[in-house]
């Protein structure tokens, strides 16, 4: 199964007053987004997390990686930089992958046409166009915290849009309302 999540900005308490976030504590925070992420996302699982993990440095960024699920790919968000340099570094080789900030994903179990494969364009932020946007390729993005709609085949994956849980393929299908064939 592969998921699609943003902007959980774990050990960041300021981020629930910015975001009006229903959390009295950041503990409170940062139990129900682990809880909510591992809910959703088995060991098998992969996971595109785009940008914003934790403004927190790497020691933080060890510990909340200890406690998810999944194997994690991260397209480096504003906020990442106190741990991302040293994550580049360590992760060699385990469930944590660093990726560019800019990715275009193909899915070949996924295919609009019954031929050619479901491409996704991941990014941090939102774009106007994207690689292959005009053939119905989508994009998925964060750091907007919900508060900047999609356009056309694009939308914003980030914990404030869908009750703090990621999205499968099928549930950002589903909500851009984007049929597919599954192979």
């Amino acid at each position: 199964m592969i998921w699609f999540t943003a902007d959980h900005h774990w050990g960041h308490e300021n981020i629930i007053k910015f975001c009006n976030r229903p959390f009295q504590t950041l503990d409170e925070m940062d139990t129900v987004l682990f809880q909510r992420w591992n809910e959703r996302i088995k060991h098998d699982d992969t996971v595109y997390h785009l940008g914003d993990f934790t403004l927190q440095g790497m020691d933080k960024f060890r510990m909340y990686i200890g406690r998810l699920n999944g194997s994690i790919n991260i397209v480096p968000g504003g906020h990442d930089f106190r741990w991302l340099d040293n994550a580049r570094k360590e992760t060699s080789g385990s469930h944590i992958s660093i990726l560019e900030p800019l990715v275009t994903l193909e899915l070949p179990d996924y295919s609009p046409d019954g031929k050619y494969p479901l491409v996704i364009v991941l990014c941090h932020y939102a774009m106007r166009v994207w690689d292959r946007s005009h053939y119905g390729s989508l994009h998925l993005y964060g750091h907007s915290h919900g508060n900047l709609p999609g356009i056309e085949n694009s939308m914003d994956v980030g914990v404030d849009t869908n009750n703090f849980y990621p999205y499968s393929v099928d549930d950002v299908l589903n909500k851009l309302g984007v049929s597919y064939y599954a192979n």
